[in-house]
């Protein structure tokens, strides 16, 4: 069995410096092959140049854990000030490795624990105790197997190790390592299919566990149910962080929604020009968000859409609302800053508009000493039966390209309310949470014509200038549609 050469049975060929012969490989690589290389080759050449690069890459890595292994067996406590890390004037070995290799602590621990995992130790009575996964050590220093495949296999099978017999997870390891490489097995070396990615890996190696040990399952999702927990913490710089941790399903449940609306084959920045062209649509080319930001602004809309389910839990008689407080003068003057109830970090006037527009207010006028003067009813917010006619006339959010629901939208007023616009059907339209908190900033226009809402794409998207008709209503493309057929 081939083991990582920081095994220390493992002994070096005579007459052979190691470092010299690294070395002399680098500079023969740069010569021969430098990067770049594959642009002169042709689509076979580079698909073939691309795995024999990854196999080096391999055995270079392989070669990393082996070093890692070794320095930190010099550096091991029990050595006292002999340590190597101590006689370099490092703390630990982490700190000695991240001044030599120059990469970050976190990949060196990386490799420190999979060195552990491909070593044999020794007991304190000086008893050999074997390698943890010796299969999938070979495989890593025969350059077969990366280091995320092995990554993967690893981390699913350990908590096993001491629930499970050594043989019947070395038949597992064995199985995940032949798969990994595409052989049929360890001492054959027969090719029998193609190697699966350390992705598939860690799915097969969570089945060979739900497999070695059927028991697991329900101790895990017990200790599982008392970790669950979702927790928002402190401001800082002006974001609230959330941290916890989901149950499986739970989670599942919340990516399935989210990747609903990030797939290429949904999300509207990943349309190609005839998709949009075949709906009707214009590409929007000023949505530059982050995967993570569009994330965030899904469950901004997901938590405002189960906030107006009608079977959501109401708080003191109402629906769960946020409050925000703002002074008079500071709304009148659009200064200052508001404050929402239960969160320290104050919010813009701009976020204050805006949770204005989709949610209504209601003025509280108080005297100096906090009392209660005046309490008037709340204002300025779209009903029921008219949300759902903005709705339905505009069937989601009006800006091209966003393909967010008419259910999951705020509704925008057109003329704001500040400047006395009506909280009418006339001078209302469908915003998701992103665009209605950026129509101000972002360029877009919006006019009602006749009850019915145009929009116009700033200059630099579209240089006509042309006010469009704005709507994803099947209904109204119908007409739409058929009006111009009969004007052809």
């Amino acid at each position: 069995m081939t083991l990582l050469a920081s095994d220390p049975d493992v002994d070096q060929p005579d007459g052979v410096d190691p470092i010299r012969v690294f070395e002399e490989m680098t500079r023969k690589l740069q010569e021969l092959a430098p990067v770049g290389t594959a642009g002169g080759l042709n689509d076979e050449q580079a698909l073939r140049f691309a795995g024999a690069v990854e196999k080096l890459g391999r055995l270079v890595d392989a070669h990393r854990v082996a070093v890692v292994s070794d320095i930190s067996h010099r550096s091991r406590p029990e050595l006292l000030e002999k340590k190597l890390s101590t006689r370099k004037g490092c703390r630990n070995e982490v700190e000695l490795l991240e001044r030599v290799t120059l990469v970050s602590g976190a990949t060196v621990r990386r490799r420190l624990r999979l060195g552990k995992n491909f070593r044999r130790g020794m007991t304190l009575t000086g008893e050999p105790i074997p390698a943890a996964f010796p299969a999938i050590g070979a495989a890593v220093a025969a350059g077969a197997l990366g280091l995320d495949g092995a990554d993967a296999i690893i981390t699913v099978l350990t908590p096993a190790l001491p629930r499970v017999h050594p043989d019947e997870l070395g038949l597992a390891e064995a199985a995940l390592v032949a798969a990994a490489t595409g052989t049929s097995g360890e001492d054959s070396g027969e090719d029998s299919g193609v190697p699966v990615s350390a992705d598939l890996s860690r799915v097969q190696a969570g089945l060979w566990l739900a497999h070695l040990n059927p028991d697991g399952a329900e101790p895990r999702e017990e200790q599982a149910m008392q970790n669950r927990g979702l927790r928002f913490g402190r401001e800082q710089g002006g974001l609230i962080p959330v941290t916890g941790m989901l149950m499986p399903e739970t989670a599942a449940a919340a990516k399935r929604v989210i990747d609903a609306y990030m797939s290429p084959r949904t999300a509207p920045v990943a349309f190609i020009d005839e998709e949009l062209a075949a709906r009707g649509e214009d590409r929007d080319p000023g949505d530059t968000r982050t995967p993570d930001q569009k994330r965030h602004d899904i469950f901004a809309v997901i938590v405002a859409t189960a906030a107006k389910a009608a079977d959501t839990p109401t708080i003191a008689g109402d629906a769960p609302t946020v409050l925000v407080s703002v002074r008079q003068e500071d709304l009148a003057a659009n200064r200052g800053v508001g404050h929402i109830d239960g969160v320290e970090t104050p919010i813009s006037m701009d976020a204050v508009r805006q949770m204005i527009c989709a949610g209504g207010l209601q003025k509280v006028v108080l005297k100096k000493n906090g009392k209660i003067v005046e309490l008037g009813t709340k204002e300025r917010t779209f009903n029921r039966a008219q949300r759902r006619a903005i709705m339905l006339r505009d069937g989601g959010c009006i800006i091209p390209g966003c393909d967010i629901p008419a259910a999951w939208t705020e509704i925008h007023h057109v003329w704001p309310d500040r400047d006395g616009g009506p909280t009418h059907t006339s001078n209302g339209v469908c915003l998701c949470w992103f665009h209605h908190r950026t129509i101000e900033t972002s360029g877009w226009e919006i006019r009602m014509i006749d009850g019915s809402p145009q929009i116009k794409a700033p200059p630099w998207i579209d240089r006509t200038s042309r006010w469009r008709p704005a709507t994803k209503s099947p209904t109204r493309l119908l007409d739409q549609l058929e009006q111009t057929h009969n004007r052809d």
